[in-house]
């Protein structure tokens, strides 16, 4: 796979932007699991109707609230509803960024696997059919003119039952890899809105034709302009602007947390902060590893600890140097900030798709790349003060983030849905 093929600051339209006609069809009597598929006239609904579905991560649900953001802005009286799983991670982030949320039953974990197990082996197959009609009920009542599903277990049932009910279906995938659950949904979707060109040629050969490469939709909030010393103000109050050449560090562990890079940074946080006065740590555990960081982590006046960050927006601008997980979304935030990284990918990822993702932004960012094998305090604390401790190096990484960018992926995406939604009216 050639490193231009995975990000590249031009990424071309696969194969072309038209609007393709490749939905399943059936007749108008038909019948699928007992359930009517008379199609809902978009005749009955004003304006803009749509539901989004993803779940599990942030990695999902991220991209999920940029395309909302973007439909939102291009038309205010926009109606959206998204769907997920009940006490889970889109159930609160998503109503608190303002978007109406329901709830289907639970499928499965954002890190399970459902075969694995004998008992999931029965138990799964009854809970999808189970949410699956849930989601064939929300989607009756509501009449969306189009469903957009961006991954995670929680989509699948949701955009099954759209196509049951033969609606617009679009997904949007986030990886080089797509996951198991875009890869199945890609057979039935009209349009697959894929980040990078490696990605298409990942997709069966047989669905090609209805990818479009935008890249991956970051939000708003993440590119809206704040100040720097605005931003470290809001972590570290007003002391933070007298501190001359003060320097951010954000670590980010993933939603969920990374006990690795948690582990490596408890071991040199101190000692890093007493020997570098003009250093601050922002530093998100994992709402998981957060009440054992909560009691191991010394109370410091330049150390900001979160469970997970909500405004991770304005702890981006507040920071000069990233330090995270390789999934692909962190990546593209990274890329559309113009922040210098250090990457620590997790070796649990599916398919290998940090590791890949890590390197491919070492080669052309120049990220710095440290494996969870390599990863110890002495490491960790070499690669920051490198980076940190050189200005020239600090602008050319942020210089080729921003080239290799494509921060109008949300918009793009938006203007797509609108368009198939107007070619159906016509």
């Amino acid at each position: 796979m050639s490193i231009s093929s995975f990000l590249s600051p031009k990424l071309p339209f696969y194969p072309s932007p038209k609007l393709l006609s490749t939905r399943l069809t059936f007749s108008s009597s038909s019948t699928v699991c007992c359930l009517s598929v008379n199609r809902p006239s978009t005749n009955e609904t004003t304006g803009l109707r749509v539901v989004i579905t993803a779940g599990g991560t942030a990695g999902h649900i991220s991209p999920a609230l940029a395309i909302g953001d973007e439909l939102k802005s291009a038309n205010p009286s926009t109606q959206i509803l998204f769907i997920g799983f009940p006490n889970s991670m889109e159930s609160t982030t998503i109503p608190s960024a303002g978007f109406n949320f329901s709830s289907i039953s639970t499928v499965g974990s954002s890190s399970s696997r459902p075969f694995l197990y004998l008992n999931s082996i029965f138990q799964f197959p009854l809970k999808l059919i189970q949410s699956t009609f849930e989601s064939y009920k929300l989607l009756q009542d509501f009449k969306p003119q189009i469903v957009v599903g961006t991954g995670g277990h929680a989509s699948f049932p949701v955009c099954f039952a759209a196509v049951i009910l033969r609606l617009n279906l679009v997904i949007q995938e986030q990886d080089s890899i797509p996951g198991t659950t875009n890869w199945i949904l890609s057979f039935f979707a009209d349009t697959i809105f894929a980040p990078f060109n490696c990605t298409v040629t990942n997709l069966p050969q047989r669905v090609a034709s209805k990818c479009v490469v935008y890249g991956n939709p970051i939000r708003q909030v993440l590119r809206r302009f704040v100040s720097k010393g605005a931003a470290r103000v809001g972590f570290f109050g007003q002391w933070s602007g007298a501190v001359v050449d003060a320097k951010v560090v954000l670590v980010l562990g993933g939603s969920l947390g990374a006990n690795a890079i948690n582990i490596a940074l408890l071991n040199c946080y101190s000692e890093v902060l007493c020997e570098h006065e003009n250093w601050f740590f922002v530093w998100q555990t994992g709402v998981e590893a957060f009440d054992e960081m909560d009691s191991l982590v010394k109370s410091h006046p330049r150390l900001f600890l979160s469970p997970f960050l909500r405004s991770v927006g304005v702890a981006y601008a507040a920071a000069d140097l990233v330090i995270s997980r390789a999934g692909a979304m962190t990546c593209s935030e990274i890329l559309a900030l113009g922040k210098p990284s250090i990457l620590i990918p997790s070796p649990h990822s599916d398919e290998g798709d940090q590791i890949r993702n890590a390197s491919l932004m070492a080669d052309i960012v120049g990220s710095k790349l440290i494996t969870e094998e390599e990863l110890d305090t002495i490491t960790l604390r070499a690669a920051m003060e490198e980076i940190l401790g050189n200005e020239e190096l600090m602008t050319e990484m942020s210089a080729r983030a921003f080239n290799a960018a494509k921060p109008d992926a949300a918009l793009d995406v938006a203007n797509h849905i609108i368009s198939i939604v107007k070619s159906e009216d016509k």
